[in-house]
């Protein structure tokens, strides 16, 4: 195939996520049909520093033990901007740019702030180039947990009770802020905000343990959300392909996560680290009408974000309902994560999602969307 589109795979950052950006990078990488695509790597350090990676070193990540995989500091500088009606990345030697090569779509699988945030998309957009997921606005919104609840419910959409605090709020009015969460029964789980793989998020059981919770999330966000928890609740989430020029908004078979130790909840050791007690249920085993509540609840919120692209909906299903609990427009990605299970299980493959998605991004027409 000539001229085949150069990827610019962007990875890794400055968030808590770093190094689960590096593991979804190592999986996009070589789903990667080399036939239809070249690419280019371009890792973002924990220090913010960008850098020209090495392919076979990104495609060899993997967890080992305990240990995840990070940017390498000592890789070349790099530098991307905007030429004419191309877009260039080049290695930086002292002042010269050198080894230019132009890039024509992003896919960026940064997670957390500063790269699932609406940032790196801004960036995008200021440089004209095509990038796989959902846009700036979208993709704040759906960052921030507060925001994105509002949103929901406007649209008239089920969601769980919740409260939001901020960091100056609760340093000066304690006493308020704990009076305002007051009517929320617990179980509760105290966030960050605009955090993401359940880093910083604490259940807490007993009105003791709030103040602690709390004080760990503002180590990760000066914004925290504190959420009721539901009680007998099975945590089912629901992957989506959206092709705005389609008109498309496609969910996939739902997939379940059943934690098996007693009194944990879907955190960060049992969503990447090896031996952990969960099970991954794909499809999920639910009554065909809880099914299709759950699949028409994840369009409904992508619709109500103005999501494109692509997004995980995680719901709860409850003796009372099903409720909205998060979207995330970009979500894990590596081979085992479930959003591509749960497209593997409705019938599209690992490589054939990534060539989708990268063929809907080079569609999109440029400016204001």
């Amino acid at each position: 195939m000539a001229n085949k589109p150069c990827v610019l795979l962007v990875f890794g950052g400055v968030s808590s996520e770093h190094e689960i950006s590096c593991l979804t990078a190592g999986g996009v990488l070589g789903a990667l049909d080399p036939d239809r695509f070249e690419a280019l790597c371009l890792g973002i350090s924990k220090t913010g520093d960008w850098l020209l990676a090495d392919q076979e070193a990104v495609r060899a990540y993997q967890v080992e033990g305990r240990r995840l995989p990070q940017v390498d500091p000592d890789w070349p500088a790099a530098v991307i901007y905007r030429r004419g009606q191309s877009v260039v990345v080049a290695r930086l030697v002292g002042d010269r740019l050198v080894d230019q090569r132009t890039v024509d779509v992003a896919l960026c699988p940064l997670h957390g702030p500063f790269g699932e945030d609406g940032a790196i998309q801004g960036q995008f957009e200021m440089l004209g180039l095509p990038y796989v997921g959902a846009g700036v606005l979208s993709s704040a919104a759906a960052m921030d947990k507060s925001i994105m609840k509002r949103l929901l419910v406007a649209a008239g959409l089920p969601v769980g009770p919740w409260r939001s605090l901020a960091s100056g709020e609760w340093r000066l009015k304690p006493e308020r802020c704990r009076q305002r969460l007051a009517d929320l029964a617990y179980p509760l789980f105290v966030k960050p905000a605009r955090g993401g793989s359940s880093i910083g998020i604490t259940r807490v059981d007993r009105p003791e343990e709030l103040d602690q919770a709390i004080e760990t999330a503002l180590q990760f966000d000066p914004k925290v959300v504190v959420e009721q928890g539901f009680t007998a609740v099975r945590e089912v989430e629901c992957a989506v392909l959206v092709d705005r020029a389609q008109g498309q908004v496609m969910a996939s078979e739902p997939g379940e996560i059943e934690v098996l130790a007693k009194d944990r909840f879907y955190d960060f050791e049992a969503k990447y680290l090896p031996d952990q007690p969960l099970a991954l249920v794909v499809p999920a085993q639910l009554d065909p009408a809880i099914t299709a509540e759950v699949q028409c609840l994840a369009q409904a919120a992508c619709r109500a974000l103005d999501v494109e692209g692509l997004a995980r909906v995680d719901t709860f299903v409850t003796d009372q309902g099903v409720f909205l609990n998060e979207i995330n427009t970009m979500p894990g990605f590596t081979p085992t994560s479930l959003f591509p299970v749960m497209w593997a299980a409705s019938g599209l493959d690992y490589p054939s999602l990534v060539t989708r998605l990268l063929e809907e991004a080079l569609s999109r027409p440029q400016g204001l969307r």
